[in-house]
């Protein structure tokens, strides 16, 4: 595919410190107003500078790549998380890291699904947005932005990048992308990692959380897979839930995963019309994957007589995985693999650092 592509060099007397690849996607960051009808329009990436003046001060070479499209993040889909993947995969050994501009609505699911994506991933690849657009005057994008650029081009000690996983870069504070959730919609400080400590704190100074990186795999080699298979289905449970509602979903025709957001610790109600529809739709091949609706704590099924019976029958514990990491798992183990037994191994173990044991 063709893309519009845009290099900007260091003008900084400082040696060059590696270079940024900018993925633009869409979303609130890249927006100005429109001069005479005051609308939000996508703003053009050639007027960068004017923009955002800082980022010709950087001691790093940026290229700025944008979707032929972009898209309000209310619609990613699989096919542009596989997209995202791909470009990645083009431009790996031409760039030392990669920066993602993304709407914050759907950005915890895209983090999640490029951890999975991007098997032995040794660079950072940092994905940020902003809640006011970048024209506004009280715009987070600008500090957002550049501070994202600026974690993604460290270099530690050793001479290597000092990240090498997928994150969120938000309001000061850097998460593991696939342990973070968007739990405000109108506050700066959108995002938050309940189950996993902030990889960094960027303050006066940016101060990194060494023990919780993702260590480098040195020897291995970049594996980008392109398959995501989405014949899955939230089913969230809650007080009068009927058993119409939880057989429609349960029934539906090519049905291959169900991420159950449950009370607590793993917990659901124990009538039976509902505990039979769980035991029969395991029997029938649908794996269904425990989830809390707590934003902190975890699944402990059997802990209470509620949750029991879901142990019993099949239903594979989540621990603390967030519900945008299970449901897109589940998509991409499904995508690769055939065999159900696989499949409900690999769900109930980490693949990227998304869960505890």
């Amino acid at each position: 595919m063709s893309y519009n592509i845009i290099h900007i060099n260091p003008i900084s007397p400082e040696p060059t410190q590696g270079s940024v690849l900018v993925i633009y996607t869409g979303g609130t960051l890249g927006m100005v107003y429109e001069t005479k009808g005051k609308q939000l329009v996508p703003f053009n990436f050639d007027q960068i500078i004017d923009k955002v003046p800082e980022i010709s001060r950087l001691n790093f070479g940026i290229t700025f790549l944008s979707l032929k499209e972009p898209i309000d993040s209310s619609n990613m889909n699989p096919g542009i998380w596989i997209e995202l993947a791909t470009i990645i995969e083009d431009h790996y050994d031409q760039y030392d890291s990669f920066v993602i501009l993304h709407g914050t609505d759907t950005m915890a699911y895209t983090a999640s699904a490029l951890s999975y994506l991007l098997e032995n991933l040794n660079k950072p690849v940092i994905l940020t947005g902003a809640q006011l657009p970048i024209g506004v005057a009280r715009s987070d994008a600008r500090e957002n932005f550049i501070t994202a650029l600026e974690l993604a081009a460290a270099i530690g000690e050793d001479g290597m990048s000092v990240l090498s996983e997928v994150c969120i870069y938000f309001n000061s504070v850097l998460l593991r992308g696939n342990r973070s959730k968007k739990q405000e919609s109108s506050d700066f400080n959108a995002f938050h990692s309940e189950n996993y400590p902030n990889l960094a704190n960027a303050g006066v100074r940016i101060e990194y959380n060494f023990p919780y990186l993702k260590p480098h795999q040195k020897d291995q080699e970049l594996k980008v897979h392109k398959r995501l298979d989405s014949n899955v289905a939230f089913l969230k449970v809650f007080p009068g839930i009927n058993k119409q509602v939880v057989e429609s979903i349960l029934k539906i025709e090519g049905l291959k995963g169900v991420v159950l957001e449950t009370y607590g610790a793993g917990n659901a109600t124990t009538e039976s019309w509902f505990l039979d529809a769980v035991k029969e739709a395991i029997e029938k091949g649908v794996i269904i994957f425990n989830v809390s609706q707590c934003n902190g704590g975890r699944v402990n099924q059997g802990q209470y007589q509620t949750s029991k019976f879901l142990k019993q029958v099949g239903v594979v514990s989540g621990s603390d995985i967030t519900a945008e990491a299970a449901i897109t798992k589940m998509m991409y183990i499904f995508g690769n693999e055939n065999d159900a037994k696989t499949c409900v191994e690999k769900l109930a173990q980490p693949l990227s650092g998304e869960m505890s044991i």
